[in-house]
């Protein structure tokens, strides 16, 4: 039987920046207006969906035997210390919140966010699950920027100001970008394994090497898109106080940590990730 701390950590709670970074980011863009109501609501899908993805995920590899053997964060399945039905269960119940707070929010704005919903509901699942899953296809990094960079920011703003500006997609893009570094380090580390289990994430297809090079350009691309955004909204450029911070995770990948030694970097990344969106967000919002 899980502990309460082992469920918590089978929600890989360091993940969840991901999921704040973007709201916090469309809340910032929608300034001088935010509504903080409907904001609220964005941030619980938003948390909702990271957490059921993150059980969905357990629950898949683990009845696929993928997390036999692990080198990153503690698993439920994997570890035998909850059944799989469980780990559904609670997968099920964070997609039912965060689908019951979407429909909220679409009946407050607008009806045209149920099909958007239902759509990431389905990345969330097909990430991992189901009997062709996209993540053991290369194609997790696509759906992390669109969902949890260009869908999750623009949406924000959206739900607040009823329109939508192109800056506001330009404002995604790096936040998009940060969260595909993150799912990158994440599967850099689980190459071995992943290819022993028949999981071929992009880091498998495109082999260690090119996958730390993939690393530096994600990293890269999220701070000369921040640079280009910040010649229509100058506060922007409050985030790229963050570069230095990137030194040590950036030498670590280049000296070739691997397996547990890159595990510091993944926390370094979601962490510079958080600092990032709140500067953008803080910039954004003094500049409007």
């Amino acid at each position: 039987m899980a502990t309460a701390k082992q469920w918590v950590s089978g929600a890989r709670p360091r993940t969840l920046p991901a999921a704040f970074t973007p709201v916090a980011v469309g809340t910032g863009a929608s300034f001088p207006n935010p509504r903080f109501a409907t904001a609220g609501l964005a941030l619980i899908v938003a948390l909702s969906l990271q957490i059921a993805v993150n059980y969905a995920n357990d629950y898949s590899d683990g009845i696929k035997g993928t997390d036999d053997e692990r080198v990153g964060p503690f698993r439920l399945v994997g570890s035998k210390t909850a059944t799989a039905r469980s780990v559904l269960l609670a997968a099920v119940l964070f997609f039912l919140i965060a689908a019951a707070a979407g429909l909220i929010l679409a009946a407050m704005t607008s009806w045209w966010l149920i099909p958007i919903g239902m759509a990431a509901i389905a990345a969330a699942w097909g990430y991992t699950g189901g009997s062709n899953p996209y993540g053991y296809r290369a194609l997790g990094e696509l759906s992390v920027f669109v969902f949890f960079g260009v869908v999750a920011v623009t949406g924000t703003y959206f739900v607040q100001r009823q329109s939508l500006n192109w800056w506001v997609f330009l404002a995604s893009l790096p936040i998009g970008l940060l969260a595909c570094a993150l799912l990158t380090i994440n599967n850099l580390r689980d190459i071995p394994n992943d290819r022993l289990s028949g999981k071929r994430t992009l880091a498998v297809v495109l082999d260690d090497r090119k996958t730390r090079i993939l690393y530096y350009t994600l990293v890269a691309s999220a701070y000369l898109t921040t640079l280009v955004l910040s010649s229509w909204r100058a506060g922007a450029a409050l985030a790229l106080l963050t570069t230095a911070l990137f030194y040590e995770p950036l030498r670590k990948v280049r000296l070739g940590a691997a397996g547990r030694q890159l595990i510091p970097v993944l926390v370094a990344t979601a962490r510079i990730q958080l600092l990032f969106g709140l500067l953008l967000s803080m910039g954004l919002a003094i500049t409007f």
